[in-house]
């Protein structure tokens, strides 16, 4: 088990500097391999099913029990439960600090099964809400049933299927919502590895899902798999769990103290996620009233911007966000300005040459998943709105760190403010690109709204923290952007080469050519980035450890 503490007084234990590092280093690299992984099972996925109408379906199936746990027990759980748990263990209080897990785990439970029976009972109307371009399935009741109704209970058209797949994902929504808290219980005993284990193994009950599940019952195989995945995500945190004795109490104390500071902390969390989510929404709604497959293109598009930004944004805030944390407490300003403009500085470096990247070079990246129901023409439809998201690598991976400032000052209303202007002009911004550019635009327009939520978070941090060493920042941009796009141009030169000497669309000629064309691109990069002095690839190994050691400095 990954874990780094020093004992204290009252018995509990909290985190070194070099016990930051090493479970930083885990994680990432954990990430590394789940995104690895999941690859692999996009990669079934697509083979099985690839961008057309089942997918369709399944993809607006799965919005509402994905934005349910979010909101109820996802990262606005984990925000509002762990300081107040911690805070129960850090004064040796181990009966308050259960019974407090014991009271939200109920509570949260139980919510989440309310909503799963109303949202089951009414499948076909959320369906139609979420999905309102899909044909509706109803028959005229007031006539005798005949060919049509039995048609459509055996042979359901898109907007019925969509609710059949939804009450079968209703049941992961269950498990997540007592999984979820274990993860947030986990992690305030400074052990990481099976949490971090968790989404790999829901990753694998999907791949089973579409793998073999699928054989025997269509797009509905991989709903059933997605449950199984669900199962798995909580069954590997038990051991850690017994580890950590925890004890559950079957409690539902809804006037205790502490449950309701914890649901006071989620507020503000929660309806900030529930306008993230708002995003989703009308991305999924938008793109049901375009041609088939559009949703589920959109869908694959934005999974596969997640690998870099995750690798890049997600893995940043894990490993920074303890250090601003501890330097808000100790009202370092001069530090938190350092770290938070350290971290920027990488994301910075490695989000805009990624992002460049994937506009040139993506191409062959998304061929090499080509196979099966994903051919060539579904794998160029991808890749389109894949190229409208790059811009979204550089802002969401900013903004994950951007946002944790605020959370490690303790403040989140104002990133909820700024989520509400972020979803309207989102909302617009969709609006108007889907009709120059269909589903790519939605792409667009998410990538501008996060970048309009990033301008505006560090506007308010630079007067909060009085600066954000925004001179080094926009230096450092600059010399990624020309290096970004000498390193396209590179990249360019050697794709025109492919297509007039090494012609092919095998999948090991788009290997070679993917591989030859980022192995280029990351060379011409790096000797750009020597060459235009940018120190920040030669201090990135220092860059982490240099912040954790001072964060230490002031505990």
């Amino acid at each position: 088990m990954a874990q780094s503490t020093v004992s204290t007084a009252t018995g509990t234990s909290r985190p070194t500097a070099s016990g930051i590092a090493r479970n930083a280093a885990l994680v990432i690299g954990l990430l590394a391999f789940a995104k690895l992984f999941a690859l692999v099972e996009k990669w079934v996925g697509l083979d099985r099913f690839g961008v057309g109408s089942a997918w369709d379906t399944y993809t607006a199936a799965n919005l509402i029990p994905e934005q349910l746990f979010n909101l109820i027990a996802g990262g606005a759980l984990a925000y509002a439960f762990i300081p107040i748990f911690g805070t129960f263990l850090a004064h040796d209080d181990h009966d308050r600090a259960w019974r407090l897990a014991s009271n939200v785990l109920n509570t949260i439970f139980l919510v989440a099964l309310t909503l799963s029976i109303f949202v089951f009972l009414t499948a076909p109307w959320v369906a139609g809400l979420v999905a309102p371009g899909f044909k509706n399935p109803y028959v005229d009741l007031s006539k005798p049933l005949g060919a049509d109704f039995v048609s459509m209970v055996l042979h359901p058209d898109k907007l019925m299927q969509t609710a059949n797949l939804m009450r079968i994902l209703l049941f992961s929504l269950i498990i997540f919502s007592v999984s979820g808290l274990c993860t947030g219980i986990l992690h305030t005993h400074q052990r990481f590895l099976l949490p971090t284990l968790a989404p790999i193994l829901f990753d694998a009950g999907n791949l089973f899902g579409v793998a073999v599940l699928a054989r025997y019952f269509g797009v509905y195989g991989a709903a059933l798999g997605a449950v199984i995945g669900a199962a798995l995500h909580f069954g590997i945190q038990v051991p850690g769990l017994i580890r950590v004795r925890a004890r559950w109490r079957p409690i539902l104390n809804w006037r205790d103290p502490s449950l309701r500071q914890v649901i006071t902390l989620m507020i503000p969390r929660a309806l900030g996620l529930g306008l993230i989510n708002f995003n989703a929404f009308v991305a999924v709604s938008l793109a049901s009233r375009l041609e088939s497959g559009s949703v589920a293109s959109y869908n694959r598009a934005w999974s596969l911007m997640q690998l870099p930004e995750t690798l890049i944004g997600t893995a940043m805030g894990i490993v920074i966000f303890p250090t601003l944390a501890t330097l808000s407490a100790a009202g370092d300003l001069r530090g938190k300005r350092d770290a938070m403009s350290g971290a920027l500085r990488f994301i910075l470096i490695a989000s805009i040459p990624a992002a460049v990247a994937m506009i040139v070079g993506g191409r062959p990246l998304v061929g090499i998943l080509e196979g099966g129901a994903f051919d060539s023409e579904s794998a160029g439809r991808v890749f389109r709105v894949l190229q409208f998201f790059a811009l979204a690598i550089v802002t969401h991976s900013a903004v994950e760190v951007v946002a944790r400032s605020f959370y490690a000052d303790k403040d989140t209303i104002t990133p909820l403010w700024i989520a509400l202007i972020t979803a309207t002009v989102n909302l617009v911004l969709a609006l108007l690109l889907i009709n120059a550019f269909q589903v790519a635009g939605l792409g667009l327009a998410n990538s501008l709204a996060v970048g309009v939520e990033l301008l505006a978070l560090m506007f308010i941090l630079r007067r909060r923290w009085q600066g954000l060493n925004e001179s080094v920042l926009l230096t450092t941009a600059l010399k990624a952007l020309f290096a970004s796009m000498v390193m396209g141009l590179a990249m360019a030169m050697i794709s025109a080469m492919f297509d007039r000497f090494a012609p092919g669309s095998s999948r090991v000629m788009l290997m070679v050519r993917a591989a030859t064309e980022i192995g280029l691109g990351v060379v011409v990069y790096l000797a750009m980035a020597l060459l235009l002095r940018m120190n920040e690839v030669r201090e990135l190994p220092r860059l982490i450890l240099r912040r954790q050691a001072a964060a230490a400095a002031v505990e």
